[in-house]
């Protein structure tokens, strides 16, 4: 049985016991859950799920900072008398996602992300084109932003849960 659904039970279950299905004494659940999984690891011989527990925890931590960065900046943009955009459209190479829960992934991420919008693959699936309302002189610092940033975190998890 999946591990993570094992986790979500023992939290339910935690929820049943104590009485209390609020969000705060599901999360203790859950943690309690995650701690019987990790006591578990010399049983069950596989540490796969804590790792990529914490990895999924770390793409989750990483898009809230981008996404609160991202939003204090638009909200700034907006708020100013005179607009100094430089929007555009800039090709992201992709060397590294190739499956297609990979590239879908990204593209979303980028799209929820304010400031930024994922617009097309390429036929050969190997660039992604993002529109951003920031283009400046150095286009490479957004490529590298994106592909350092999420796409590296992405990676991260997906290449370890599959």
């Amino acid at each position: 049985m999946n591990k993570f659904l094992i986790n979500i039970i023992v939290a339910i279950v935690w929820g049943g016991l104590t009485g209390e299905f609020t969000l705060g004494n599901l999360v203790i659940g859950f943690i309690i859950g995650y701690l019987i999984l990790l006591l578990s690891i010399p049983l069950t011989g596989s540490s796969d799920y804590a790792v990529n527990f914490w990895r999924a925890l770390g793409l989750a931590v990483y898009f809230v900072i981008e996404l609160v960065s991202s939003s204090l900046r638009v909200s700034k943009e907006i708020l100013r008398p005179k607009l100094d955009l430089k929007a555009g459209v800039i090709g992201i190479p992709l060397e590294a996602a190739e499956t297609d829960l990979e590239i879908t992934l990204l593209a979303n991420i980028i799209t929820v992300t304010p400031g930024t919008l994922s617009l097309d693959i390429s036929d050969d699936r190997r660039t992604l084109y993002v529109h951003s309302m920031y283009i400046t002189s150095d286009k490479e610092a957004l490529r590298s932003q994106i592909k350092n940033g999420y796409e590296k975190q992405i990676l991260l998890l997906i290449k370890h849960i599959l």
